[in-house]
């Protein structure tokens, strides 16, 4: 079990590799760049997105409706 300081900081590293992915892959589409890194980038920010929803519903309490 990780403490919730633990995954606040886990959590600001994961938005702070997101945003730079997401500079890094705005760049490639200014140059029109069409290659399989831009595709695997797409997807590795993906992936980001997803364990950064993770993080977040893991800090959140749950609430039984």
């Amino acid at each position: 079990m990780m403490y919730p300081h633990d995954l606040r900081y886990q959590l600001a590293r994961l938005h702070m590799a997101h945003q730079d992915l997401d500079q890094t892959i705005r760049s490639m589409e200014r140059a029109k760049t069409l290659s399989f890194e831009l595709h695997r980038l797409k997807k590795e920010k993906l992936v980001l997105k997803e364990r950064i929803q993770e993080v977040e519903n893991a800090l959140l309490p749950d609430i039984i409706a």
